[in-house]
């Protein structure tokens, strides 16, 4: 695991943040000029955000949209740099093989909730105005307690409108950006 963030003071910027490298270990955003830490997700999460790309891929096929979904990249914010859990992006932008994109390549961020006290705030509050900011026009929140439920969210005026709540045991049809059906529940559970 890198340690070079140990040796930094000050400000941080996007390419100090970019140069730290990969770390499978933890992730590095950047809010402002603030870095800011995440150990790597637990099974749950890590379940939920594959099954949940691949019904978005699966969506996105079906439709013929012009977009690709990616786990875990680098989107750069007019005021920092966030590693959504998932981004739908646009093809062209994926064609070109980025080590990040910037917003307005994204149509959709997901972030799926973490259980710690310091990862709500940050996936419930902090970060859902910065998202709004760029522009980006849909915004995915999967919390997995005490239930799984999808909260679906679009740009509206410059802040995010709750648009459904899919609860756990319930297949909900979501229709934008494309259509796709889920059941929070399914997306955590252990196959058998």
């Amino acid at each position: 695991m890198s340690v070079a963030h140990e040796d930094h003071y000050g400000p941080w910027t996007v390419e100090e943040v970019l140069a730290l490298g990969e770390d499978r270990g933890q992730r590095r955003e950047l809010v402002g000029e603030a870095l800011l830490l995440s150990p790597a997700p637990g099974t749950k999460h890590q379940r939920a955000s594959f099954r949940l790309a691949s019904l978005l891929d699966a969506a996105i096929a079906s439709v013929g949209a012009p977009a690709e979904v990616l786990g875990a990249v680098n989107v750069i914010l007019p005021d920092g740099l966030f590693i959504p859990d998932i981004a739908v992006v646009d093809a062209a932008a994926a064609d070109q093989d980025p080590v990040n994109f910037d917003a307005e390549a994204v149509l959709l961020v997901a972030e799926i909730v973490s259980p710690s006290s310091s990862g709500r705030r940050t996936d419930r509050l902090l970060k859902p105005p910065y998202y709004a900011e760029a522009g980006i026009e849909h915004l995915w929140r999967l919390e997995l307690e005490p239930t799984p439920a999808l909260v679906v969210c679009e740009l509206e005026n410059g802040r995010y409108v709750e648009r459904a709540v899919a609860e756990a045991g319930r297949t909900t049809l979501i229709e934008k950006p494309f259509p796709v059906e889920v059941d929070p529940g399914a997306l955590v559970r252990r196959r058998r």
